[in-house]
């Protein structure tokens, strides 16, 4: 993953800047996990248990499922017929596979 810096400044204080790695997603990596993991119920962005609840835009909008930490906690601690995956699966290869959910519903899964 590649890491970004978010660094804080604190004025009047000598020159001392603090810098925290933080790390981006990586969609590709997260397309890698959903192929494993997701992919048997949630192929194409559909859903094979709940029709309704695709991962389409529309319908992760219309079910407050349309941001990465939205996702990351779904995925984590699972929901009705959906397993949990916090154990399972990294924090990061949670948030990598959120980003890429989001990315591909941008583009409707084509």
């Amino acid at each position: 993953m590649k890491n970004f810096f978010f660094c804080l400044f604190i004025p009047y204080i000598t020159a001392i800047i603090f810098c925290t790695p933080v790390q981006a997603a990586d969609i590709n990596h997260g397309e890698n996990v959903f192929t494993a993991n997701c992919s048997a119920c949630h192929a194409g962005g559909n859903n094979v248990i709940m029709p309704e609840k695709t991962l389409q835009k529309d319908a992760l909008s219309t079910n407050q499922m349309n941001s990465v930490g939205a996702i990351t906690y779904q995925v984590t601690n699972g929901k009705n017929a959906m397993p949990a995956f916090g154990g399972r699966l990294s924090d990061d290869d949670i948030e990598d596979v959120a980003s890429f959910v989001l990315s591909q519903s941008e583009k409707s899964w084509n």
